[in-house]
Parts: structure tokens; C-alpha cells; sequence
């Protein structure tokens, strides 16, 4: 039983365009508060999905519920009580960023007194003060990205949907930006966020798995490891893609997948572990670039898809 209310209710929600099926019969809730993970490859129905929620495009079939609202018949008044900020941005490159604001106040009628408190708010807790003046476009992409998430909540609402947010800047700008995020959820925000990013997903409370348009997989970033994930898991640090193939047929190794410029190791259960990484070392491998580590959201998304496909 949630301690929330659900805000966000989702039901055999699906979409076609001809006959491709972009997002096939998703279910799931989104709770008050929550910041709920909608993670994926590009292509698997994401952005679909979003752009249903905030009254952009028609389902094809089924029912969504946002803050009440039915999607599908009355799109206009869920835009009306809803935060969106999409993976372009959707600023004005060559108006100022105080200029930003005010277009965007104009669209949901905030101005006089009210305006300039909010966005002297918005201002200081984006950091972009000395900034309020500055061109848009010659702003760093991460600046731009607080400024987009600024407009995207200057009317204050209780729903926000972040469509890939941190595509394309630097790791130091979407740290920066998960932290002005989780502060919004603690404030009440309830926020859903479509990423393809695995480690972004780890900040989420709850995280739901799209394969080809379908929700293979939803649980805490926790609960998914585990389910997913019971093995035990070896780093080795090697750039030999050799290794592969002799690593995969040692006994006991369920797999072995590239980790950035590593290698992750899925032992069976009840395998020796130890035995596995005397064979790893046999193989050239020093000892101290041989690890265990716990599995990561990578590691839970590699699996599901390949039980989905």
C-alpha cells in the first residue's frame, strides 16, 4: 500500500502510428512525491508515452490520469496543471534569460509582483543571478538546462514531466541538475522522467523498463537488482575483447558484458568465485584490476531485454 495518493494512473495505455506500435498496452501509477524512472533505449516508446501524459498526443487506446484528468478527453486542462520541459529545451536562444521568464510567465498569466518574486526564487536556486541578463545562447549547456527547468516550473505545479533532460550536456551539469530535481521531490513535486541514462535511474525511487514500446520491468532500483540480478558480479578491468570468449565459457560464468572501459562478470550462484578469478588471472589478468562489485541498473537492463526479446 502506497503512502501517497497516485497522481499519475496509466492504463492499457498504447499508441500506434500506422501499424507500428510505439508504446503497447502500458500500466503503472505514479505517486505524490515520487520521482518516478522511465528508462529505456531510444526508440522503446519513452518519449511516446510522455507526450501522451501531457496532453500532446491521443492515445490510440486505453486511459491515462494526470492530477485527475482524463488524457485522452480533456488534454488542454492537464497542460494547465502540469510542469514540462522536453530534451530540446524549448528556449528562446535569442532572448535574455530574465526574457526566458517573462514569455514563459506571459503563457500561464504570472506577472507583476508576482513574477518578479518567483523568478528572483527561480534565479538564485538555479544559480543563474548573474546570469539573468546574459543571451541565452551564450549560455553553457548546462545553464541552459536549469533555465529550461526554471521555465518549466515558474507556475509552480505539483506535476512534472522531464523528457531526456541531460542529453548532451557534461556529467558535472546533470549531478548539478539531479540535485536541483530531488529537491523539488522533497518539496511535494511529484516528478516523472523518461532517461536512457542507467546511472540517473539510481536517484529515482521507483524505475519502470520500456523494450519495444512494452513496460518489461518496474520496481525501486533496489528491488530490480534483486529480482534480476541474483548472481555474484566481477569488475575486471581490461581492454582485451578477447577475453570474451574465453571468460564466457569458464564454468560457473553466466555472462560477461562491457562496462565502460571494463568488463562485468556474472558468477552462477553456487559457483566458486574464487576459482573463476584464478582463472581470470591465469588468462594475464592482474589481480588488482579483478574486483566484486554489486550489479548496477546497466546490469538489471541487459538482463531484462534480453528476457524480453
Amino acid at each position: 500500500m502506497s503512502p501517497a495518493p497516485a497522481v499519475i494512473e496509466v492504463r492499457e495505455l498504447t499508441r500506434r502510428f500506422g501499424t507500428f506500435v510505439a508504446v503497447d498496452r502500458v500500466t503503472f501509477d505514479v505517486f505524490e512525491g515520487e520521482i518516478f524512472g522511465y528508462l529505456g533505449a531510444n526508440g522503446a516508446g519513452k518519449s511516446t508515452t510522455i507526450r501522451m501524459l501531457c496532453g500532446l498526443l491521443a492515445p490510440s487506446d486505453g486511459t491515462a490520469r494526470v492530477a485527475g484528468i482524463d488524457v485522452g478527453r480533456d488534454p488542454e486542462a492537464v497542460k494547465r496543471r502540469i510542469g514540462y520541459m522536453s530534451q530540446k529545451f524549448s528556449l528562446y536562444p535569442d532572448l535574455q534569460v530574465l526574457e526566458n521568464l517573462e514569455f514563459f510567465a506571459g503563457m500561464y498569466g504570472i506577472g507583476g509582483r508576482r513574477f518578479e518574486r518567483r523568478a528572483d526564487e527561480l534565479l538564485q536556486t538555479m544559480q543563474l543571478g548573474e546570469s539573468r541578463h546574459t543571451r541565452t545562447s551564450d549560455l553553457p549547456g548546462g545553464f541552459r538546462q536549469r533555465l529550461a527547468l526554471a521555465c518549466s516550473i515558474l507556475h509552480e505545479p505539483r506535476i512534472l514531466f522531464l523528457d531526456e533532460p541531460t542529453a548532451g550536456v557534461d556529467p558535472g551539469a546533470r549531478r548539478d541538475f539531479w540535485r536541483l530535481v530531488r529537491s523539488l521531490a522533497v518539496r511535494g513535486t511529484t516528478v516523472l522522467v523518461t532517461t536512457h541514462y542507467m546511472d540517473e535511474a539510481e536517484y529515482c525511487d521507483r524505475v519502470g523498463l520500456m523494450v519495444d514500446g512494452r513496460l518489461a520491468a518496474l520496481d525501486s532500483p533496489a528491488g530490480l537488482k534483486q529480482e534480476f540480478i541474483r548472481d555474484a558480479m566481477i569488475e575486471v578491468h581490461s581492454i582485451d575483447d578477447r577475453l570474451r570468449g574465453v571468460v564466457t565459457r569458464l564454468p560457473g560464468v553466466r555472462s560477461m558484458e562491457p562496462f565502460g572501459s571494463a568488463w562485468h562478470v556474472r558468477v552462477q550462484s553456487g559457483a566458486s568465485l574464487d576459482r573463476v578469478v584464478q582463472s581470470i588471472m591465469a588468462l594475464g589478468v592482474p589481480s588488482g584490476d579483478i574486483e566484486s562489485v554489486s550489479p548496477t541498473l546497466e546490469d538489471v537492463f541487459l538482463e531484462v531485454v534480453g528476457r524480453a526479446r
